[in-house]
């Protein structure tokens, strides 16, 4: 899987996510497919094929022990 995007692809949608906290992270959906970015992060986690394994990347990059986030469209 990628961990850069496509510097000619558009996003067709935008989730963010929510942890007990606050902002935990987003995902994008682009040409190349699902972008993971976590808050504060400097770079990509990853692209992935479809929604639930994006949002299971995310999930897989939080601190351990979290619940999972609330995802709200954009």
């Amino acid at each position: 899987m990628s961990t850069t995007a496509s510097v000619n692809s558009k996003t067709r949608g935008l989730w963010v996510a929510y942890g007990t906290n606050g902002v935990v992270g987003s995902i994008r959906h682009s040409d190349d497919g699902y972008v993971v970015v976590m808050s504060g992060a400097d770079a990509e986690t990853g692209t992935y094929p479809s929604l639930e394994v994006a949002k299971g990347a995310l999930y897989s990059h939080m601190i351990p022990g979290s619940g999972w986030p609330r995802y709200q469209e954009h």
